[in-house]
């Protein structure tokens, strides 16, 4: 674009490069005759001819002049071409810009009407919503009230536990307490595997011991003693024990408390042509049992040696019903000539019982066989008694070969 005389003039209009071309060649054309005149100088006919040439150049310029009027009009016409342009381009664009003013106020009353309706919609369901969860948080509100009075029946069971717990502690840091405690869980174990009249608690032996229970088993191997220990202060030594050194003289103590409770069960209960050859020496902790065949199975080979066997509740137990399996046996073996009585009797019945059966099968083949000629009798007489209820004394002519003849009075 360029201005020229307060105009405006679009350089890619046609009319206005050919102006500029025009006025380009105008100028080359006096530079040539400047040119020119320079070079002729001198030469009175180099005038005469530009002379000549400068009344054709203002011939031109006047031509030119013209021509300049004549673009400024096409400018002039060509510029009111554009304002009118313009205009209808203005008025294309404020028609259009209505239109899509009043689809714009359109899409934004239905996008307000849909955003109301979702609003509703979601108002709708954070109601429901917010109902199911007030509902939900009273039902877990009210298991959690459940589950804090279960909380509160198990705290209390728990401080009831702990109560015991330490009952249970001063039980056991007393020897004869604790002595008691494992006397109770022997005769626990004992009176769950065995009858009640095989076994005694707290025999005394001919030598004045008084064992925890005595198992009345037949001879061999004869009646066997079961006498509770338990050495808890050394295994407490030994659990508590935070050096190696500590744990290898807790240890030592172990060892020396279980041999001194081996020797004295095999001094005082082993006696000969009154007990066993054996002994059980009962410990009621599982975990001392295991720790003995863990770390001192020497001593558990001494016990052998010494012909007493430990057994913790669990291993007890299995030896308890091993001997009532015992005590079943020699049990029947001792009624074995009852029972070989009582099935000589029962031979006996066995075999009167066979012949009664056959005594009523004949009674029942006789009594068979008198009612079927009870049948046949009955048979005969019911075909009489049709005869004579159709009055039909010819067939039973024929068939009697009487007939009692009918005399007129």
């Amino acid at each position: 674009m360029i201005e020229i005389a307060g105009q405006t003039y679009d350089l890619s209009d046609p009319v206005v490069l050919s102006v500029l071309i025009g006025v380009g060649a105008f100028l080359l054309v006096l530079i040539l005759l400047i040119v020119t005149v320079r070079r002729a100088g001198r030469s009175g006919t180099a005038a005469q001819e530009l002379a000549v040439q400068l009344g054709r150049l203002g011939h031109d310029v006047q031509t030119l002049g013209h021509h300049q009027q004549q673009l400024s009009g096409s400018l002039q016409a060509v510029s009111d071409t554009q304002a009118n342009a313009q205009m209808q381009i203005i008025q294309t664009m404020e028609a259009r810009l209505a239109t899509v003013q009043q689809q714009m106020s359109e899409r934004l009353h239905e996008n307000a009407m849909k955003s109301a309706r979702s609003l509703s919609d979601m108002q709708d369901r954070m109601k429901e919503t917010l109902h199911g969860s007030s509902k939900r948080t009273s039902e877990s509100l009210t298991q959690l009230q459940e589950r804090l009075a279960t909380i509160d029946k198990a705290q209390t069971n728990i401080e009831k536990l702990s109560g015991d717990v330490l009952g249970l502690q001063d039980i056991l840091s007393n020897k004869q307490t604790r002595g008691a405690f494992g006397e109770i869980q022997l005769n626990d174990i004992v009176g769950k595997a065995l009858p009640a009249d095989s076994y005694s608690l707290q025999a005394t032996l001919s030598n004045g011991r008084r064992a925890d229970c005595l198992v009345h088993l037949p001879n061999p191997p004869g009646p066997i003693v079961i006498d509770a220990k338990f050495p808890l202060e050394a295994y407490e030594t030994l659990v508590n024990a935070d050096t190696k050194e500590a744990a290898q003289r807790a240890l030592g103590g172990l060892k020396t408390a279980v041999r001194a409770h081996i020797k004295a069960i095999s001094e005082r209960y082993l006696i000969e042509g009154e007990t066993a050859d054996g002994a059980l020496m009962f410990l009621p902790s599982e975990a001392v049992y295991a720790e003995l065949h863990a770390r001192l199975p020497e001593v558990v080979r001494e016990g052998f040696a010494a012909r007493v066997w430990i057994v913790s509740p669990t291993t007890c137990m299995a030896t308890l019903n091993t001997m009532r399996a015992v005590l079943k046996d020699a049990r029947m073996r001792e009624q074995a000539g009852a029972i070989r009585k009582e099935l000589g009797l029962l031979h006996a019945d066995v075999e009167r019982l066979g012949t009664r059966v056959g005594n009523l099968d004949r009674h029942f083949n006789q009594a068979a066989k008198d009612v079927e000629e009870i049948k046949i009798s009955a048979e005969k007489a019911g075909k009489r008694a049709h005869r004579l209820d159709q009055f039909d004394f010819e067939e039973l002519a024929e068939d009697d070969g009487k007939v009692v003849p009918i005399t007129s009075s």
